[in-house]
């Protein structure tokens, strides 16, 4: 066995000198934008597009923007300087620019018409003997874009020999929304505390918010909210709008606009009007007011973002007022300056027995038609709370007459938090291409969401944002796969989720195809193993309290129904899961006949669904032939079975990555694996403790008894702004295995060497 060891230690020594690639470990900071130098033969390649940069002297800051960030990829990548000319163009240049600012452009007639304001073309273009590559848009937003995108295929290591291509954004406002609290904690957040450094702001603006432009701009994200939806009434003083303002000034020279959150009693709250009646005449005139304050401020102020009426935030509710009359009161408010509103619509009431899948679609399908022209619905993809699946939500369709966005949330709140990996492309996409048949075959989510289906040119897309102050800034190497994810799909709200993991892949890690595929493969698999072990066939919010960490599906005691997980599983002796049939709460007739026919339909509904619209009997028998209580622990199986097999595969891509990108990963799926079981473990033994049914044979006991996982609870989880409870901590610190410090040690040995 000694001997054994020795033989595995020597070779993975020698791996990590000759076959590892001579890297320096990476911290994750450069996100997709890594720019690192090629190899000689790509730079050959490449050398006779590349030679300098021709820019205009009229170019504003954005253009300027996109210079220097064209100028600092290509010299990365290249291994030397690549100049910016204003001389005539020659063979090997790239010119940038619009018709506007660039005669070179403007005589080339490219077909630029079809690109609308943010649109983008890249081209090799043959001119007086000449031949170079043109990036080109009718704005210079558009031309920012292109360079992104330039630069990505030099890093994805894509031909330019004749390149051809154009893009336009099929949503007009993707939007980034951060939880963050001005305190400096970011709710729901698990990648530290805010970017923000309020304290410091306005006087210092540190450099990191220029790269968080930059990185956001290079997806096409057009739009940052600053602040949590749970606004408070501060973030409107003077003080606060100058610190805004700073943060501002570095966003506008990436063509991004900046969004505020506010909370609808504001006026009231700061004590400078005696209500906050959307319909009092003293608080239109008070918002009408500060909106130009803000503006004079910020002069690229996008509009407000508004949770109200909605757990517990006041809003127009309170005051006998509809959404449509509080809405419109704030958006007559930014209208003379181009501004909109987004007002969610993700609302629910403790005084009220209906399900709350259904409230929503109930409060504001009567309000359709009647919320301004620059108002928009922000709608979650699914009716209850971002869960780990979810039918897509029944407002998509339910309002022809109101421009309606989809919010989805790129921080992890029900899908493990940081460490968990859990790729989210999927999961959007599934929303994305579901038929709504409101208008028939066809009418799908991403065609509400672009504006085709009902013909709106107010279009948005909204993620909550997994960004903070880790010097990694999404609190896992893996999460910032679902930000890139995330800015594509806002963009081009059909692409592939898979297509797009693997772009990410090239770009984060490697471009060696075999890299790629395997990577992919993990990715293409987290999310549902994470249903798998969370919230298998259609069982959704099982989560524990407050924090939503780890399983709770014996809560039953909080003070609002909708709060505890026995709301939404229903399980009893008899059964379980959640009728939403006629003969329950009837949910499916708020979508289209077609497609509630299907999820009425027990024998044709997809079982990943089946109880979220069915309560059924633990021996109802599944297509597989398998009673629902046997089926329902091998998905808790096969969730944890997942999670081994990501981390397996992993381990197989060790030659591809740094040493250190490539321990915290590890250390994650080991934490991964674990939190699975203990899911899994804790879930079964609950409701084996409800149906009195053995195990199926074969079926792993739980490690402990139910007893046991009901006493494990938080204190100090994060996210959260309020004080939980806390018992035991199921994650533990990262380890260092010790083939990992040897491997990097002989790294840095080697790299001396060859410096030397």
């Amino acid at each position: 066995m000694l001997f054994t060891k020795s033989i595995a230690l020597y070779v993975t020594v020698f791996t990590s000198i000759v076959l590892l690639p001579m890297v320096l470990s990476e911290d994750g900071y450069d996100l997709w934008l890594r720019y690192r130098l090629m190899d000689t033969d790509s730079i050959n390649r490449y050398s006779p597009y590349i030679r300098d940069i021709h820019i205009s002297l009229s170019f504003t800051f954005v253009m300027r923007a996109a210079a220097s960030e064209l100028q600092r990829g290509l010299s990365g990548m290249m291994g030397s300087d690549i100049p910016q000319i204003q001389e005539p163009v020659s063979n090997g240049t790239i010119v940038i620019g619009t018709p506007t600012t660039s005669s070179v452009i403007r005589q080339l007639s490219l077909p630029l018409d079809s690109l609308g304001n943010e649109g983008y073309l890249i081209r090799q273009v043959s001119a007086d003997d000449i031949t170079f590559i043109v990036i080109a848009g009718n704005t210079e937003q558009g031309g920012l874009y292109g360079v992104f995108q330039f630069l990505k295929e030099v890093q994805m290591r894509k031909s330019l020999e004749n390149v051809n291509i154009s893009s336009t954004p099929k949503v007009k406002l993707r939007l980034l929304n951060h939880w963050d609290n001005l305190d400096g904690t970011v709710e729901r957040g698990y990648a530290g505390n805010t970017l923000w450094d309020w304290w410091k702001l306005p006087d210092i603006v540190s450099p990191r918010y220029t790269d968080y432009s930059r990185a956001m701009a290079s997806v096409g994200i057009n739009g940052i909210v600053v602040n949590n939806v749970n606004a408070k009434p501060d973030i409107l003083k003077a003080m606060w709008i100058s610190k805004v303002a700073a943060l501002s000034d570095v966003f506008r020279q990436y063509g991004i606009q900046t969004y505020l959150s506010v909370r609808f009693s504001t006026p009231y709250e700061l004590k400078e009007t005696k209500t906050a009646d959307p319909l009092d005449s003293d608080v239109i005139a008070w918002w009408s007011a500060k909106v130009q304050k803000i503006y004079t401020t910020i002069p690229n102020f996008g509009g407000f973002l508004v949770k109200a009426s909605s757990e517990g935030q006041p809003g127009p509710a309170d005051y006998g007022r509809s959404h449509a009359e509080g809405a419109n009161m704030l958006a007559n408010a930014v209208r003379p300056y181009g501004g909109v509103v987004m007002w969610r619509a993700f609302v629910y009431s403790q005084d009220d027995p209906e399900d709350r899948a259904k409230q929503a679609y109930t409060e504001f399908k009567a309000l359709d038609g009647q919320f301004a022209e620059n108002v928009i619905l922000q709608v979650k993809n699914g009716p209850i709370d971002f869960q780990p699946r979810e039918p897509f939500h029944p407002l998509f369709g339910g309002m022809p007459n109101t421009p309606v966005s989809i919010e989805v949330q790129i921080t992890k709140e029900y899908l493990g938090f940081a460490t968990h990996l859990a790729y989210l492309g999927p999961m959007w996409e599934e929303v994305l291409t579901s038929d709504t048949f409101i208008k028939g075959s066809g009418s799908t989510v991403s065609r509400v969401i672009d504006g085709s289906l009902f013909q709106h040119s107010l279009t948005a897309i909204a993620g909550v944002s997994n960004v903070g102050n880790d010097r990694d800034w999404t609190g896992s190497h893996f999460n910032q796969a679902n930000l890139y994810a995330y800015g594509r799909l806002a963009w081009d709200p059909y692409a592939s989720s898979r297509s797009i993991a693997e772009d990410w892949l090239r770009l984060t890690f490697s471009t060696d195809t075999s890299f790629v595929s395997k990577a992919a493969d993990i990715m293409m698999m987290s999310r549902e193993a994470v249903a798998n072990y969370m919230t298998p066939l259609g069982l959704h919010h099982l989560m524990a309290t407050g924090h939503h960490y780890g399983p709770g599906p014996w809560v039953d005691n909080l003070s609002r129904p909708e709060w505890n997980p026995a709301y939404y599983h229903n399980a009893d002796g008899n059964g379980i899961g959640f009728d939403r049939t006629q003969t329950g709460s009837n949910a499916i007739s708020q979508y289209a006949p077609e497609v509630s026919a299907v999820f009425a339909d027990v024998n044709v509904v997809d079982e990943r669904y089946l109880l979220w619209f069915h309560h059924l009997s633990w021996d109802y028998t599944l297509k597989s032939g398998n009673s629902l209580w046997d089926s329902i622990v091998q998905a808790y199986d096969d969730g944890v079975a997942s999670a081994k097999e990501m981390s397996d595969m992993w381990q197989t891509l060790l030659i591809y990555v740094d040493p250190e990108r490539f321990q915290n990963v590890e250390a994650d799926l080991r934490i991964q694996i674990r939190e699975a079981k203990w899911w899994r473990d804790a879930c079964i033994a609950y409701f084996q403790s409800v149906s009195n049914k053995p195990l199926p044979a074969g079926a792993d006991p739980p490690e402990k008894t139910l007893a046991e996982y009901r006493a494990i609870q938080f204190i100090y989880a994060p996210g959260i702004n309020t004080i939980t409870i806390e018992v035991e901590c199921v994650s533990s610190s990262v380890e260092m295995k010790p083939y990992v410090v040897l491997i990097t040690l002989c790294l840095a040995l080697n790299i001396i060497w060859r410096l030397k």
